[in-house]
């Protein structure tokens, strides 16, 4: 349930610090945050070390996070010459509805067929009614797209969440 327009922002104040419940989702939670997102932010890093962060459609596969991306893009080359990235889903606009998750990892190119054409196959399913033809699309901008290289984020054991639902409201007085 979300709070009316009348509520504080403010945790309990008569809890004790310790026994205020974690605004942390549990890692199962995070992954069905992660797998009911639509869109997802993948930072990845340039040469000179400042980070790139571009949204992207995905599927979480495994506990991974798998990815597409136009074989000529400065993503690819970014990954291939420093793996390190980060993977963000959120979602809320009233601050009491705030819910994110946040992975940082390593990436790779996702080699073998039988994995690349799951993965295709996977995203393909998930926004089939999100996509713009290609016929519809100008020539340049589709033959930017026919070549798509797959990318796994394989997460490190570090999830940040926060589930601002989670923090227990006062009324105003």
């Amino acid at each position: 349930m979300r709070p009316s327009l009348n509520l504080e922002y403010v945790l309990n104040a008569s809890e004790k610090e310790s026994d205020v419940m974690s605004l942390r989702l549990s890692t199962e939670e995070a992954w069905a945050v992660i797998e009911n997102a639509h869109t997802g932010i993948f930072t990845t890093l340039r040469a000179d070390g400042w980070p790139i962060a571009l949204p992207v459609w995905f599927v979480a596969l495994d506990r991974t996070i798998c990815l597409g991306a136009p074989a000529r893009t400065k993503k690819i080359s970014r990954v291939t010459n420093d793996p390190r990235a980060s993977f963000l889903v959120e979602s809320g606009e009233r601050w009491s509805e705030l819910l994110a998750v946040h992975l940082t990892g390593r990436v790779e190119r996702i080699e073998d067929d039988v994995s690349r054409d799951s993965v295709r196959s996977l995203i393909d399913a998930k926004y089939a009614n999100f996509r713009t033809a290609t016929t519809e699309m100008p020539e340049a901008t589709s033959d930017h797209y026919a070549s798509t290289v797959y990318l796994r984020l394989v997460p490190d054991d570090r999830i940040l969440s926060w589930d601002n639902e989670r923090i227990a409201l006062r009324e105003k007085k």
